[in-house]
């Protein structure tokens, strides 16, 4: 194996991590710029106020995503899995 098709490797897991994580990331961004509007806008600047919902959104995200997130996982996985010959070289 030559250090170009271990660079590959590791570029691809890097990248299939940033997709599979770039959905709950966006959701927990949003989820916390609406939760700083809301407490700058009602002065409530209670720590329970600004965890929750963005717990929650996240969990809600999550619980969206998943499916998708299985089915490239496993797709990855699968593809990795067939070009095992090559990287055993």
């Amino acid at each position: 194996m030559t250090y170009m098709t271990v660079a590959d490797l590791f570029r691809g897991a890097f990248l299939e991590t940033l997709w599979l994580a770039l959905p709950l990331l966006g959701v927990g961004f949003l989820a916390g710029a609406l939760v700083s509007l809301v407490q700058i806008l009602t002065s409530i600047q209670d720590s329970g106020f600004s965890a929750l919902p963005r717990l929650g959104a996240f969990l809600a995200a999550l619980l969206l995503a998943l499916p998708w997130m299985m089915q490239h996982w496993i797709g990855y996985t699968a593809g990795l899995f067939s070009d095992l010959g090559r990287y055993a070289r």
